[in-house]
């Protein structure tokens, strides 16, 4: 009988065997476990892929496995780990308990195949991972429940691992940064011992990817890409880093590599190229910043044709959006085209979407109709777009079975596009002190809310259409403010920095304007014609 030594570096030789070999480059991982030796490539790219959150090839890997070897347990906790997002606050209970099952009918019976303490440690975290009570309160035991396995088991890189991102899926009411950072503790020794470990480095940049922290995880940005290059999620994942940086160049770098990585996937299985997704989004972001909405508008085009096209229904790209269809991803890179550009008069505002009734997607799609009638000086289609808005809002709060944190935001996003709405409506009428206003309390709202990574989770962000409107009532001084305080959120946005030069020339601070008229060459180094109107 082969020993348990033996079997830890039978897991390295297959490691490392594989990747020699031309085994798909996802990241390095070395887990003793007891496995057949024909299941330690399926489960050790598995295990690679979830600590990616690439959970659909992580699942098939793990799957794999299990086919190899019918009484590999630690395959069956890998595939129920699949069905966990901690980032995202998503679990499929049901299917992971399914999972579990197919291992043994109770968790005595599950932990009895387990061939040493340690895998039977795992299964028991699993165990309270997918047990009884509240979600809140089995990631609060998951995590002390890891946080003792790692401590057990110091030199294992996988459980010190997974005891941090279980810290961040505590999380519950969105980025806390004692939190964040009690995680980051952990990483950041754990990425000096193993720094080509995937989810070190991922779980490393989720830690730190707000702007006040940013800089602390670009080293760990830098070095994803190379652990994990055939991995979509570390290629985009960098790109957390960058935009809270205000790297642009960077920002599109990524998101092209990861949008490729994608489409390489789709096309080994037969299926057609995709230019919506979460990727896709940030991609398009990315374009925008850098001034080129010719390519920006390509990525739009491709993924209207893929989106109105009944046949494909699936998401693409790991994201926390509660609408992942193709259809949602439309309309949310349209209306960020829309916004970015101020094309509100062109051939994009006119396009017919038809969007359904999904009622996330219905409010981002009638506050962009709104804003361009603004715009435009369209009062009556304004209105006409904040009351459908106001009906899709209230069918958001509504729904009882949108109890969680990330949908909870999303509601509370719902209502500040509301706002800005009529104060946007109201300054359009002369109404324009109610209209500030308006916006100087939806701000403030809008910086109580946990701070969301990516592209402003508000389209047009508050303290910058609050600069904008100060601006023309010939209020330099105070919109000033308001665009300094829009870039402390959103470091290097170009519409904030247009609007902060203006601010400055009217101030008459001409050395300051130059500076950031500076700032803005550089960034668009790659510029195109822009076709709106800023």
């Amino acid at each position: 009988m082969t020993s348990k030594r033996n079997w830890y570096a039978l897991a390295l030789l297959v490691a490392g065997a594989g990747l020699a070999s031309g085994q798909t480059p996802v990241g390095e991982v070395h887990f003793a476990n007891s496995g057949a030796a024909s299941a330690q490539p399926a489960f050790l790219r598995g295990l690679a892929q979830l600590h990616n959150f690439e959970y659909s090839d992580a699942a098939e890997a793990f799957v794999q496995a299990e086919t190899s070897d019918p009484g590999f347990a630690m395959a069956y906790w890998g595939e129920a780990m699949t069905h966990n997002h901690p980032i995202w606050m998503e679990q499929d209970r049901d299917a992971a308990v399914k999972v579990l099952e197919k291992l043994g009918p109770t968790p005595e019976a599950r932990r009895a195949k387990a061939a040493t303490e340690r895998e039977k440690a795992y299964l028991d975290a699993v165990e309270i991972l997918y047990g009884g009570g509240s979600k809140n309160d089995r990631d609060l035991r998951y995590a002390d429940a890891m946080r003792g396995l790692s401590a057990k088991y110091p030199d294992d890189a996988d459980a010190a691992a997974f005891s941090a991102l279980a810290i961040l899926g505590t999380a519950h009411a969105g980025r806390d940064v004692p939190t964040y950072m009690r995680a980051a503790a952990i990483l950041e020794e754990l990425i000096c011992r193993y720094p080509g470990h995937p989810g070190a480095a991922h779980y490393l940049i989720h830690s730190y990817d707000d702007p006040a922290h940013a800089v602390l995880g670009l080293r760990a940005a830098r070095s994803y890409s190379k652990i994990a290059p055939d991995a979509a999620h570390a290629q985009h994942m960098t790109s957390h880093i960058f935009v809270a940086m205000g790297m642009w160049d960077d920002v599109v770098a990524a998101n092209e590599t990861a949008v490729a990585v994608v489409n390489r996937g789709r096309e080994k299985k037969g299926l057609p190229s995709t230019s919506c997704g979460h990727y896709a989004y940030w991609l398009e972001y990315g374009y925008l910043e850098q001034g080129r909405p010719a390519a920006a508008k390509r990525l739009l085009e491709t993924c209207r044709a893929q989106a109105t096209a009944p046949a494909d229904h699936s998401g693409h790209g790991g994201s926390p959006d509660p609408d992942r269809s193709p259809l949602g991803s439309f309309v949310q890179m349209w209306t960020r085209y829309l916004v970015d550009t101020e094309d509100w008069a062109g051939e994009v505002a006119r396009w017919d979407l038809p969007i359904g009734d999904e009622p996330g997607r219905r409010v981002t799609f009638e506050w962009a109709r709104g804003f361009g009638a603004v715009r435009r000086g369209d009062a009556a289609g304004a209105e006409a777009a904040l009351s459908r808005l106001s009906a899709a809002r209230r069918s958001l709060d509504a729904d009882p079975a949108k109890t969680d944190s990330s949908s909870q935001s999303w509601a509370k996003r719902a209502g500040i596009l509301e706002s800005q709405l009529g104060a946007m409506l109201d300054a359009l009428r002369g109404q324009t002190d109610r209209a500030l206003a308006t916006l100087q309390r939806v701000a403030d709202a809008e910086e109580a809310l946990p701070f969301e990574f990516g592209p402003p989770f508000i389209d047009k962000p508050t303290r910058e259409l609050l600069g904008e409107m100060l601006l023309r009532q010939g209020r330099p001084a105070d919109a000033r403010r308001a665009f300094e305080a829009a870039l402390a959120r959103a470091p290097e946005r170009t519409a904030s920095l247009a609007g902060l030069e203006k601010a400055a020339r009217a101030a008459g601070d001409a050395e300051s304007a130059s500076r950031v008229a500076e700032r803005l060459r550089a960034i668009r180094q790659r510029a195109e014609p822009n076709p709106g109107t800023r």
